[in-house]
C-alpha cells in the first residue's frame, strides 16, 4: 500500500510533534498536515495519501474533504463506529481502506457501561437529588450481583465489558453478535436469537456498531420482549434504539434505561427523554477520557509506520471497491 509519488501528505488532527514514534518527515517521504476540522485545509486534499479523521467533530467535517483526496490510501478514524464516515465512502477512489479504533476506546467505555448499570440500578441519580434537597433516600435496591446481563453487540467493546463484569458475581452473561461463534467464555449468539434470549435478561447492554441491520434494533418489539424490571443501557449508537418505542416503555415504568448516546443527538433542550422516568443520561462520554489521547496516539503511529513500511493498515473495516 506504498504511496508510488516521491512523497505523500498525512492528515492528522494533532500536531505530528505531539505523537511519539511517527516515521520522520521527509526521509519516510511522508509530510505530516495538522487539521482539526477547520474552516481552511493545510493543504491541497489531492496530495493527502493517509488521512485521520478529526475526533468527535460530527459527520459534516470527517467527510468534508474526502471527495477531493482522490489519491488518498487509508482513511483512519479515532472511533470505534466508522458511521460517521460512511456518507462520504462513495466518492473515495477504489482500494481505500476505512480503519477503526480498535484498541483505542474498550477499557473507557466498558468503565462506563459498568459505571452506568451500578449507578441505575444502586439509585444513584435518586441519592444526587436527595443531597440536592437534603433528604435521607435509605432502602432497598437491586444489585448486580445475581442479575442475568445480555450483550448485544460482542466485539472487542463487548468483550471489556463482559472483562469487568466478572467480579460483579452475575448469574450469566449472554452474548449476541452479527453472527454465532465461540469465545473462551462460551457461546456468542446470533442476532436471530434475540427474540429468546431477552425475557432472559435482567440488564440489556448494547455495543453494536451503527450499520443498516442495527439501525432501530431496539424498537418496540424489541423493548417489549425484555423482562418487566429490566434495564436497557445504551453505549453503541442513539439510532440502535427507536426512542419513541422507549419513551412509552420507560413513561409505564415497565422497564428502566441508561443511555450514553442517544437519537437526536446532542439531545436538545425540552426533549421527552430528558425528564423520562427511570433514565440516566450521559453526553457520549463513553470514550472521552483521559486513556483516549496516549491510545490514539500509539495507534495514529502505528498505523502510519505501516503505511510508510507498505504495510498492510490494522482494524480495517472496509476496503473500497
Amino acid at each position: 500500500m506504498r504511496f508510488e509519488d516521491t512523497t505523500a501528505d498525512v492528515w492528522l488532527p494533532l500536531p505530528a510533534d505531539e505523537i511519539e514514534g511517527l516515521p520522520a518527515p521527509g526521509g519516510s517521504g511522508l509530510n505530516y498536515r495538522f487539521w482539526d476540522g477547520g474552516p481552511e485545509f493545510p493543504a491541497d486534499p489531492a496530495r493527502c495519501a493517509f488521512y485521520v479523521v478529526p475526533y468527535m467533530k460530527g459527520s459534516e467535517i470527517a467527510v468534508r474533504p474526502l471527495a477531493a483526496m482522490t489519491s488518498v490510501r487509508v482513511v483512519q478514524t479515532l472511533s470505534a463506529g466508522i458511521d460517521h464516515v460512511t456518507p462520504g465512502i462513495d466518492s473515495l477512489p477504489p482500494g481505500v481502506a476505512l480503519c477503526n479504533a480498535k484498541g483505542v476506546h474498550e477499557a473507557s467505555t466498558a468503565e462506563l457501561t459498568l459505571a452506568l448499570i451500578l449507578a441505575s440500578l444502586r439509585g444513584i441519580p435518586g441519592f444526587v437529588r436527595g443531597q440536592d434537597a437534603e433528604e435521607w433516600r435509605a432502602g432497598f435496591y437491586p444489585s448486580l450481583a445475581d442479575k442475568s446481563v445480555l450483550i448485544v453487540g460482542y466485539g472487542s467493546i463487548g468483550a471489556a465489558i463482559e472483562d469487568r463484569l466478572a467480579p460483579f458475581e452475575c448469574a450469566r452473561v449472554a452474548r449476541v453478535a452479527r453472527s454465532a461463534r465461540t469465545t473462551e467464555r462460551g457461546p456468542v449468539h446470533a442476532l436471530t436469537d434475540l427474540p429468546a434470549l431477552l425475557p432472559e435478561a435482567d440488564v440489556v447492554v448494547l455495543s453494536t456498531p451503527l450499520t443498516p441491520a442495527t439501525t432501530g434494533l431496539a424498537d418496540a418489539g424489541f423493548l417489549a420482549r425484555m423482562k418487566d424490571g429490566a434495564l436497557l443501557v445504551n453505549v453503541a449508537r442513539g439510532p440502535v434504539v427507536d426512542t419513541s418505542a422507549l419513551l412509552k416503555e420507560v413513561g409505564s415504568g415497565r422497564i428502566t434505561a441508561a443511555l450514553d448516546v442517544t437519537d437526536p443527538e446532542p439531545l436538545p433542550a425540552g426533549h421527552p427523554l430528558w425528564h423520562a422516568p427511570g433514565v440516566l443520561i450521559s453526553p457520549h462520554v463513553g470514550g472521552s477520557t483521559s486513556a483516549f489521547m496516549p491510545r490514539a496516539k500509539r495507534l495514529i503511529a502505528a498505523q502510519v509506520r505501516r503505511f510508510a513500511a507498505g504495510e498492510e493498515p490494522a482494524n480495517v473495516l472496509l476496503t473500497t471497491g
